[in-house]
């Protein structure tokens, strides 16, 4: 998200803490000959349940479940949604930073889940959660220099598991958002119901993909925010796929980047039919964003702002979780009105 329009207790409780957890894990190691488990929880071997241990690798980090976490806190919106989805709402004991509208049918078990912060809470809000997982939605989840790194949680006897768009490795796809579903189905021993998700979103995919095949491609400038520059999607932006999907073109698809400033002068040249604007709170509202595009003479002439040719999409729908498939939709009856009447 763009910085430009973008939106403790004491350390006895950590030194509590993590002596609690020491005092735990040889208390195991004596009285049941356990084996060593995920983020150093010892963990009693009779107790393992079926198709566990499991090992996965996120981000650089190798972590060994020997049993599904069942104490989480999420920081970011669209990773509570997934685990919603799942039907994990019995392990989720805290969320963070929602920044988005939740989808209806999740709404009232997202508000039932203690919420930390409005945004990022810190290390300590955390470890008084007393949890033994913490998933991240976005790379700031796990800020170093706000004392939260993966490396702290684990010190702590706490797992952590970053969402995979934000592991910086290549272009995010939808392949992502699938593959993602589904190594939070393993982690979590739920894998038939992740099968199930993947197969419904896909399908929820396919069906608009079917709708708009034919159609002539519509050029898409994604506004995200900003005012001297536009903060868009680029090329490597799991938003260009959507727009793809949905029968359309980003038009920095050649921003060798997630996302990145353009100038205006460039917005002008490309003469997009359409704008995306993503909603999320701290960027200004949508109203505001359709102001401020319409207000400015330079852009008067392009065809989007001429004929006034807006889609919004909430921002988590377009990062790696359930919400993108439901973008694709709502991205090609923006952009082939005549496809779905």
């Amino acid at each position: 998200m763009s910085q430009m329009l973008t939106p403790a207790r004491t350390r006895g409780s950590l030194r509590a803490t993590a002596a609690a957890v020491s005092l735990v894990s040889l208390l195991l190691t004596a009285g049941c000959g356990a084996s060593a488990g995920s983020g150093g929880h010892a963990r009693a071997t009779a107790a393992v349940p079926a198709g566990f241990p499991v090992t996965i690798d996120n981000c650089g980090v190798r972590t060994t479940y020997h049993r599904p976490p069942s104490r989480v806190v999420t920081i970011h919106q669209h990773p509570a949604e997934l685990m919603l989805a799942l039907g994990l709402k019995d392990r989720l004991i805290g969320t963070a930073f929602p920044d988005s509208a939740v989808l209806p049918e999740l709404k009232e078990d997202y508000a039932s889940v203690p919420r930390l912060a409005d945004r990022e809470p810190s290390f300590e809000t955390v470890l008084d959660a007393e949890p033994d997982l913490v998933y991240g939605g976005y790379g700031s989840a796990f800020d170093a220099k706000e004392g939260r790194s993966r490396e702290a949680f684990a010190d702590a006897g706490i797992d952590t598991y970053l969402n995979r768009e934000y592991c910086g490795e290549k272009r995010v796809t939808m392949k992502d958002t699938y593959d993602e579903i589904r190594t939070i189905g393993q982690i979590f021993g739920v894998r038939d119901r992740a099968d199930r998700l993947v197969a419904d979103l896909k399908g929820r995919v396919g069906r608009a993909a079917t709708a708009v095949a034919g159609e002539p491609a519509v050029s898409v400038f994604v506004y995200d925010s900003g005012d001297k520059s536009a903060f868009t999607a680029g090329g490597r932006s799991l938003g260009t796929e959507l727009i793809r999907l949905a029968g359309g073109e980003n038009v920095f698809a050649d921003l060798d980047d997630v996302f990145g400033d353009v100038s205006w002068e460039q917005v002008v040249e490309r003469e997009p039919d359409v704008i995306a604007l993503y909603d999320y709170a701290g960027a200004g509202s949508v109203e505001q964003k359709k102001e401020f595009l319409l207000s400015r003479p330079a852009l008067a002439d392009v065809p989007a702002v001429r004929n006034k040719r807006f889609v919004v999409l909430p921002l988590t729908a377009t990062l790696v979780g359930i919400r993108s498939a439901y973008a694709v939709e709502d991205l090609a009856r923006g952009l082939h009105p005549g496809s779905f009447r």
